[in-house]
């Protein structure tokens, strides 16, 4: 993805729950969102390892978007034959709008087409907007006994990175 060239896009309402696949156009303003939604771990007392997530905005298998100008967007992978929720994130100017939950619900339908059996993520265990937002979106604790090899190679690149500075979990929502 080629970052815009407009990145004075103003921030709007969100759009309802208009879901599309990225556009090279939308790698400026994605990059602004990830940043922004990461400096909310903050009020939580977690301090994240610096991030660009050029790179992955870049690399990932699918990145859905929310609204134009984006407010969110998540980016999907495959893992163990599931996909795999990488990231999830809402501009927080734009946040408590539905933005996250219609994200999901694009991403597990999707999913669903393409014959996935699930979708799994790593999430902060004890932060209100992560597995506790999940969980009330039909996502269960994935018990580590139940993690496949590429999960566990994912959990270990978190780890690696730094992201594990607070109890996490990996998580998965059945689509069948």
């Amino acid at each position: 993805m080629r970052p815009s060239t407009d990145v004075s896009e103003p921030l709007s309402p969100v759009p309802g729950t208009s879901i599309r696949p990225a556009l090279p156009s939308d790698a400026a303003r994605l990059r602004e969102i990830s940043l922004a939604a990461d400096a909310l771990f903050a009020t939580a007392g977690i301090e994240l390892p610096p991030d660009d997530p050029g790179e992955t905005l870049v690399t990932a298998g699918r990145v859905f978007v929310a609204g134009r100008p984006a407010a969110g967007f998540a980016v999907v992978t495959e893992l163990d034959g599931q996909a795999h929720l990488a990231q999830l994130a809402v501009h927080p100017d734009l946040g408590r709008r539905g933005t996250g939950s219609a994200l999901v619900e694009a991403v597990c339908a999707d999913a669903r087409e393409r014959g996935l059996a699930a979708v799994t993520l790593t999430t902060f265990r004890d932060v209100a907007w992560n597995a506790p937002w999940y969980a009330r979106r039909g996502f269960e604790e994935l018990p580590e006994s139940r993690w496949g090899p590429q999960l566990r190679a994912q959990w270990r690149v978190e780890e690696a990175a730094g992201i594990v500075v607070a109890p996490r979990i990996a998580m998965r929502r059945p689509l069948v």
